[in-house]
C-alpha cells in the first residue's frame, strides 16, 4: 500500500484545478460554480487561440501556460502541483456541480476531517459522473474521481485517458454530489477537434502497446464518430475483441461499453434481432440484473411480439430501480428511467393493457415531451377512458407548459393526429387568445 504523509491542518480549503484549450465558450460556468467553494481557482492553458485566458484571469483564477506535449497527466500533475489548498477539486471546462451538491463536497470534506479514521486513510472521493445531452438530458452515469487530498504521492499516469494512481483503498465513494459533464454529446465532440487529437494519441500508444485492449476500446470510441465505413469496421474489430476476450483483458465498463456499441447497432435491425438477442443474454450472464441489458432484452422480446416476457422483465427492473436494490451495474437506465417506461408502455400495449398504457406513456412524456408517437396514443387512450377535455387538459398541465403557445400547438396536433378534433380544436383557441393579448 501507497504510504502518504498527512497534512496537519483540519480547515477544509479547496483548490478547484483544470487544465483547457480553447474553452472561452466554458470557462464562465467551469469557474462559476465553483466559486462558493473554492479557497483558489487554478487554470493551466495548454495553447488556447481565443479568449480562454482572458476570461479566466477576469474571473479571478489562477493562470498558468504549459506547452502541450500530448501528455494529459503531464498538463494535470503541473495543474495540482500548483494547489495551496489541501483538498483538490480536479475539473474540466465542460464539467460542473450544482451549487447544492458542491455544498455537499463542503460538507463531506468536514466530516472526513473530523473523523479520525477517515482523515488517517481516505485520500480521495470518487462520486458519479453524469453525461449530459446538448438539452441538458441525462444520457450516462459513470464513476470517476473528482476530488483528491493535495499530497506530492497523488499524482496522475497515462497519456490519454489519464487516471489516479492510488490504492483503491484510499477512495472513498459517494452519492452525496455528482459532476454533470457537457462534453459527452456527439456535436459538442465533433465540433471541439477532440476525436482527431485522441485518435492520433491512442494510435501512438498502440503502436507502443499493441496488446493493450484498453487502449484499442478507448479508440473504437472515438472512431464510432467517424462516418466512413473504415473507421466504423476498425470500432467494430476492437469492441468485438473486447466482448470475446477474457474478462481479465479489460476494465468491466469498457466492456459494458462493446457490448452497448453492438446492442445499439442491432436492436432496431430486423435482420439481426437473433443476434441481439443472443448478445443480450450475454451479457446478462456477465452482468446479472443490469437494468442496462433487461432494457434490450425486452426491447427484442416486444418486437418479437413476446409481451408478457418483456413486461415481467421489465416490471422487476423497475421495482429494483425504485427500491435501489440489486440494479446491477447501469450506465444508462438508472439515469434515465425513460428508457425503461418506453419499453413498458410498449407491453403494455402489446397486452391490451390500457391503464397501464396511459400510465408508462405519462411518465416517459415526464422526461421527453415532444414525442408525438407517445402523445397521440396516449390522449387517444384518455378520451377512450371518457376522460372529459377539461380533465385532460389538467393532465397534460403536469407535462406541458400551457401557458406556452408552441407547446398547446404541440399538443393540437397530436390531438389532431389521433382523431381528437374537438379536443384539438379547444386547444388551439386556447393559443390563438394567448397570442392575441
Amino acid at each position: 500500500m501507497t504510504e502518504y504523509s498527512i497534512q496537519p491542518d483540519q480547515t477544509v480549503r479547496i483548490s478547484q484545478c483544470m487544465i483547457v484549450k480553447n474553452e472561452a465558450k466554458n470557462i464562465e460556468r467551469a469557474l462559476g460554480w465553483a466559486k462558493s467553494v473554492a479557497y483558489e481557482q487554478i487554470v493551466v492553458d495548454t495553447g488556447s487561440t481565443d479568449d480562454t485566458v482572458k476570461l479566466a484571469e477576469k474571473l479571478g483564477a489562477k493562470v498558468y501556460h504549459f506547452q502541450w506535449v500530448d501528455d494529459f497527466s503531464a498538463a494535470r500533475n503541473f495543474s495540482i502541483k500548483q494547489a495551496t489548498g489541501n483538498w483538490i477539486i480536479i475539473s474540466d471546462a465542460d464539467e460542473y456541480m450544482t451549487p447544492e451538491d458542491s455544498e455537499s463536497v463542503i460538507d463531506l470534506l468536514r466530516n472526513m476531517q473530523a473523523d479520525p479514521e477517515m482523515h488517517e486513510n481516505s485520500f480521495a472521493i470518487g462520486c458519479p459522473l453524469v453525461n449530459v445531452d446538448e438539452n441538458g438530458e441525462a444520457m450516462s452515469v459513470y464513476s470517476t474521481i473528482r476530488v483528491i487530498r493535495n499530497n506530492s504521492s497523488l499524482r496522475y499516469i497515462g497519456r490519454i485517458h489519464e487516471r489516479l494512481d492510488i490504492d483503491k483503498n484510499s477512495v472513498i465513494w459517494t452519492d452525496e454530489f455528482k459532476v454533470i459533464h457537457t462534453g459527452y454529446s456527439e456535436s459538442s465532440i465533433i465540433e471541439s477537434g477532440k476525436i482527431e487529437r485522441n485518435i492520433k494519441m491512442l494510435r501512438e500508444e498502440i503502436a507502443l502497446n499493441p496488446n493493450d485492449l484498453a487502449l484499442k476500446i478507448y479508440l473504437a470510441d472515438n472512431l464510432k464518430f467517424l462516418n466512413d465505413k473504415e473507421s466504423q469496421a476498425e470500432a467494430d474489430e476492437y469492441f468485438a475483441e473486447a466482448i470475446n476476450s477474457g474478462a481479465e483483458r479489460v476494465f468491466y465498463v469498457l466492456r459494458i461499453k462493446a457490448y452497448i456499441h453492438f446492442l445499439n447497432k442491432y436492436v432496431n435491425d430486423p435482420e439481426r434481432r437473433d443476434e441481439c438477442e443472443s448478445l443480450c443474454n450475454k451479457a446478462l450472464n456477465e452482468f446479472p440484473n443490469s437494468l442496462d441489458f433487461e432494457y434490450f432484452m425486452a426491447s427484442v422480446l416486444n418486437y418479437n411480439g413476446d409481451y408478457q416476457a418483456a413486461w415481467d422483465m421489465l416490471k422487476a427492473g423497475e421495482k429494483r430501480l425504485t427500491t435501489g436494490e440489486n440494479t446491477g451495474v447501469s450506465h444508462y437506465v438508472k439515469v434515465n428511467p425513460a428508457m425503461l417506461y418506453g419499453q413498458l408502455l410498449l407491453a403494455a400495449q402489446g397486452l391490451g393493457n390500457v391503464n397501464e398504457s396511459i400510465k408508462y406513456a405519462a411518465l416517459y412524456l415526464k422526461t421527453n415531451k415532444y414525442e408525438p408517437d407517445i402523445l397521440s396514443p396516449y390522449i387517444f387512450a384518455l378520451q377512450n377512458r371518457g376522460t372529459a377535455g377539461d380533465e385532460l387538459l389538467i393532465l397534460l398541465g403536469s407535462i406541458y407548459n400551457l401557458g406556452n403557445p408552441n407547446d398547446l400547438m404541440f399538443i393540437a396536433r397530436a390531438a389532431k393526429d389521433c382523431g381528437a378534433t374537438e379536443f384539438s380544436r379547444m386547444i388551439v383557441t386556447i393559443a390563438e387568445e394567448m397570442l392575441d393579448n
